[in-house]
């Protein structure tokens, strides 16, 4: 699997042959790339409808789209995707086979409004987990989560952690509108995970931070993980 941060929370993702997109928002500091940039990707999953996880989303109206029903419906209109899972989207706890990867949705602790003239509503925000292999599998796969914008919950612990073992996770560290580093910290400690990746920081005044701090946090904490401060736009192989 290879992951690469393209800034924000912003991800692409490679199981096997199928590349997978995350919340795509290339105005951003970290990056220099355009949409046109990263390829074209199979499938695009959105966390939730808040313009810096969906405003590139319409560059990549071709791939199948991994979302809640209410994201699905506005994207169509919106940016004319025409595919989505299932044919309407998914939900919190569903479980959908994407090409080479297992895409698992879970809850994720923020809001979800899209900012319209009718403030539409997108659902419950989101988190996901996504392997190379089925959650049910007796055999080991490798597998990341991507916690979203999200503060502390005790379902990464009760939860993603304990049922879904994800070896790798990515969490949000900007605080203000999500988890800050201290918190980042203990929710990678809860997960039991190997690998911990940063998203959704320094990019806008409010949410600038030094990843070191969380380096530092999760020591604190005594988590084995290794935590892994990437540059944006450079794969990283799980």
């Amino acid at each position: 699997m290879e992951l690469t941060w393209h800034g924000h929370s912003t991800w692409y993702v490679t199981v096997g042959e199928t590349n997978l997109l995350i919340d795509p928002f290339f105005d951003n500091p970290q990056t220099d790339l355009e949409p046109s940039d990263v390829g074209e990707p199979d499938y695009v999953l959105l966390t939730h409808g808040h313009a810096d996880h969906i405003a590139h989303a319409g560059a990549f109206s071709d791939a199948t789209l991994v979302a809640t029903p209410e994201i699905v419906s506005y994207c169509q209109e919106e940016f004319g995707f025409e595919d989505a899972v299932g044919g309407m989207g998914m939900n919190l706890g569903g479980t959908v086979e994407c090409g080479d990867a297992f895409v698992t949705m879970t809850r994720a602790d923020h809001t979800n409004g899209i900012m319209t003239e009718n403030d539409t509503s997108g659902g419950m925000p989101a988190g996901f987990v996504i392997s190379d292999t089925h959650p049910t599998a007796d055999d080991d796969g490798t597998t990341v989560y991507n916690a979203g914008d999200t503060s502390l919950m005790s379902e990464m612990r009760d939860v993603v952690g304990q049922y879904l073992e994800p070896d790798a996770a990515i969490v949000p560290i900007g605080d203000h509108f999500t988890m800050g580093p201290q918190q980042a910290a203990i929710a990678v400690d809860w997960l039991e995970v190997d690998h911990a990746f940063a998203q959704h920081y320094d990019t806008f005044p409010p949410i600038e931070q030094d990843p070191e701090d969380f380096v530092s946090e999760v020591g604190a904490t005594g988590s084995d993980a290794e935590v892994h401060v990437l540059e944006a736009d450079e794969p990283f192989d799980l």
